[in-house]
């Protein structure tokens, strides 16, 4: 059994309680604050979703949904019904969903601006993108050489309303300092008061999260 943390527990410590951002000692702090995000915007999963790597968060949330695609730049995947890349916009389909459900994927674009501009390019008019990004995470062990950013509410916004215009994007953030340091520390939700997870702090994000939606011609 894993042995529960606390962030006193940490003083002196130079190396995390897991590596795996707190996946193998229970629910990854990040993924809480996701899952709130899609939860509070699930009326957007609706038609033809499409969704990065596997359909997750579509099964899982999705109800009147009437096709589920999944996109994913590796042919390796077999899962995936749309071979893409999201660097390439012209790669992918052109309006062609009405919900983009695109989550921790943005810092493995070295081109974000091209990245917005695809998930504008593969939504219907009226489509709904539900995106989110990290603010503050440890570098990706398995791909360091693709995990390139993070990201602010400011950036964000600039990024998303270049592409879908001023008035079509909603961002905000959530986490705090305790959770952003606990994060790093590899600490799971379950270490943390249930209090210290539900204050949003917008000074010390953990994650970013975008709804942007594709004017209606």
């Amino acid at each position: 059994m894993t042995r529960p943390a606390w962030l006193g527990t940490a003083h002196g410590r130079t190396l995390p309680f897991s590596d795996f951002s707190g996946q193998d000692r229970g629910t990854p702090i990040d993924r809480v604050y996701i899952e709130q995000f899609l939860l509070a915007h699930r009326d957007a999963f609706r038609g033809r979703v499409l969704e990065v790597q596997n359909s997750q968060y579509t099964e899982r949330f999705g109800k009147d949904v009437e096709a589920a695609d999944i996109l994913d730049v590796d042919p390796a995947n077999p899962r995936a019904t749309i071979l893409g890349d999201l660097g390439l916009p012209s790669s992918l389909p052109e309006a062609a969903f009405d919900c983009f459900v695109l989550t921790q994927t943005l810092q493995y674009i070295f081109d974000p601006k091209a990245a917005a501009l695809a998930a504008y390019r593969v939504l219907r008019p009226g489509g709904v993108l539900l995106a989110t990004a990290p603010a503050v995470s440890k570098v990706d062990a398995k791909t360091p050489e693709l995990d390139c950013w993070r990201f602010t509410e400011v950036s964000c916004a600039r990024l998303f309303e270049e592409a879908f215009g001023e008035g079509q994007v909603e961002v905000r953030s959530y986490g705090n300092a305790i959770c952003a340091a606990a994060f790093l520390l590899g600490m799971a939700a379950e270490d943390l008061r249930p209090s210290h997870l539900e204050l949003d702090d917008e000074r010390f994000p953990v994650i970013i999260a975008v709804r942007a939606v594709r004017p209606s011609d």
